[in-house]
């Protein structure tokens, strides 16, 4: 490991009832044929890289995401009793056949080796594998990253990947889902520790994973591998928060999605009246903080994969808080927090109708 950390982060039952890449298959043959597919479409997309020598690499990077994507589905998503509405297998999606598709798109397949788009893939694959783990910080990396890390290094063994020969992956791999931790503080004393809250308390550490590099990893800027992860670190880092580029009714349900996972959290009902200004509160007020004031894309792929779709959901965002403050405010407090969930998906509806007049 490159950066330190207090602990080691154990197997936990979720990773012990998927213990290998032939279980997670069985799984996925009937409960995700949809990740299948976008395996497909990718290894197509880099077909043009993809030389003699390449195949049993690209495999392994294949092997290695569904074994992630099936040890999500069963600890925080579809499959299992945690479901987390935002942190499940579908965010892993959203990176591995959208985003990352949209960024060959808009900077080109040459913009990046045929290991950095791999890697860039097991970044989507495993960056949010853990979501439980009590609140610790060391050199700026958060504990479920930490644990996300050590648990994607077993991945990567798993599916055929070497610690020495493959090494650029394990340190990519490492950077990247470090430099995913959000803005280091604490949650409220009386709230779980909460992940969704940090979404909403700064940006990605990977924008100053060079200054925790100089301190805790002395001469790395003459390390070529280390260099290079953490310019994959800045890329990774703009994928994980390109929500705010989605067209704008798919970016206006990741920010319902991330409402619902912190009320959770918060060991709160959305259905509960007691949800309802809170649910206000993080999607009109915290919104606009996050979209406005603390996102900002790190690495010049991001800027120019997405910066001009979150400038075009800018105006829309803005309309529709305040169309959602003044419905609030015309028929007083809501019911619960889905009564405002509901009327933030009606207004949207609304003005994707009229845009298509």
């Amino acid at each position: 490991m490159i950066l330190p950390f207090p602990r080691e982060f154990a197997e936990d039952a979720a990773e012990r009832s998927i213990a290998d890449v032939a279980q997670a298959r069985r799984l996925l043959v009937s409960l995700a044929p949809g990740l299948t597919a976008a395996l497909a479409r990718r290894r197509a997309v880099l077909a043009p890289l993809i030389g003699p020598r390449d195949a049993a690499r690209v495999e392994r990077t294949e092997a290695a995401v569904e074994l992630a994507y099936a040890r999500l589905a069963v600890r925080h998503g579809s499959w299992g009793q945690d479901f987390h509405a935002y942190h499940n297998e579908q965010h892993i999606l959203e990176i591995f056949d959208s985003r990352i598709a949209r960024l060959m798109q808009a900077a080109g397949l040459q913009a990046l080796s045929l290991d950095d788009w791999l890697l860039l893939g097991l970044f989507a694959a495993c960056h949010d594998l853990r979501q439980r783990e009590a609140p610790m910080y060391s050199a700026g990396v958060g504990s479920n990253e930490r644990a996300s890390i050590e648990e994607g290094f077993r991945i990567l063994d798993l599916a055929g990947f070497d610690r020495r020969r493959d090494a650029a992956f394990y340190t990519g791999l490492e950077l990247m889902i470090a430099g995913s931790t959000f803005d280091a503080r604490p949650p409220a004393q009386d709230w779980e520790y909460n992940s969704v809250d940090l979404v909403q308390s700064g940006g990605a550490l990977a924008s100053k994973l060079d200054a925790k590099l100089d301190k805790h990893v002395p001469g790395w800027r003459e390390d070529p591998v280390l260099q290079h992860a953490l310019e994959l670190a800045l890329v990774a880092a703009d994928l994980d928060t390109a929500n705010v580029a989605e067209p704008f009714a798919r970016f206006v349900e990741t920010g319902m999605r991330l409402c619902q996972e912190r009320e959770m959290r918060c060991h709160r009902e959305t259905g509960d009246p007691a949800s309802a200004l809170p649910v206000f509160g993080f999607l009109t007020d915290g919104q606009e903080r996050f979209f406005f004031e603390l996102h900002r894309f790190n690495s010049g792929l991001g800027r120019t994969a997405f910066s001009d779709a979150k400038q075009a959901n800018a105006q829309p965002l803005k309309a529709l808080t305040m169309a959602l403050r003044a419905r609030v405010a015309a028929s007083g407090k809501p019911a619960s927090g889905n009564a405002v969930i509901e009327a933030m998906r009606t207004l949207t509806r609304e003005m994707e109708a009229r845009s298509l007049r």
